[in-house]
């Protein structure tokens, strides 16, 4: 019998039934090898290879505070040879139990408004600004972004999507380098680096202020009619 408490052990299916419903919507009811799959292009192979060094160079990542707090390290999800790129801001409890990004509620909102505009999870690539959760969800600090950013600097070298979706004030603030306000910078195409950049609400805010979900509507509508002149 197990030593764990029954919260403990429901807390774990819960979390691995999260998983297994994200990897059933990334790839459907099988999990292609990325590498060997005849259905994954070359050009897909040699990205995930990429990603995945990438990954296996840092994964003990202990350069800030964050990396000694935290469960797990949260590279990022997704299609490597997606054209659509979402960034949030920082992984929260259920990312940091699981090291995967935006599978807690706010990611099961995610994926929602990912699929009111016709995009799976299959079709894009989810990261954040930070790759270890701040303690309490707070907002991560100065020093915190200076570490992370150049590795996620480096994985939107190798994935090189059309555009991306930054997802509340920070990852936008973060990417933009700038101090604006997220109502400011709504409604615009923005760049990073030389790509093709849009900025709506966090899901998070989402959830705790519903009074947004019209704006993010507009937004999403906006990015998907961007996304299809980019991407033919």
């Amino acid at each position: 019998m197990s030593d764990l408490p029954i919260e403990e052990i429901r807390k774990l299916f819960a979390f691995t039934r999260v998983y297994l419903d994200q990897q059933h919507e990334l790839f459907g009811p099988s999990l292609p090898d990325l590498m060997t799959s005849p259905e994954i292009s070359a050009e897909a192979r040699e990205k995930a290879r990429l990603l995945d060094e990438f990954q296996a160079s840092f994964s003990a990542c202990q350069n800030c505070k964050l990396g000694k707090t935290r469960k797990n390290l949260v590279f990022g999800s997704g299609n490597p040879n997606a054209k659509l790129l979402v960034i949030g801001e920082g992984p929260g409890a259920d990312e940091d139990e699981t090291g995967y990004p935006f599978v807690g509620r706010a990611g099961q909102l995610l994926t929602a408004i990912l699929k009111a505009i016709q995009f799976t999870r299959q079709d894009v690539y989810i990261a954040n600004i930070v790759k270890c959760r701040p303690p309490q969800n707070r907002k991560p600090e100065p020093d915190e972004v200076a570490e992370c950013m150049p590795y996620l600097k480096n994985q939107i070298r190798i994935i090189r999507p059309a555009i991306i979706l930054a997802l509340g004030a920070t990852a936008a603030n973060t990417l933009l380098n700038n101090t604006d306000s997220l109502g400011s910078m709504r409604g615009k195409i923005h760049t990073f680096e030389g790509t093709p950049l849009i900025v709506t609400y966090h899901p998070a805010a989402l959830l705790r202020n519903p009074n947004y979900k019209p704006d993010t509507w507009q937004d999403v509508q906006f990015l998907r009619k961007q996304y299809d002149l980019l991407v033919r």
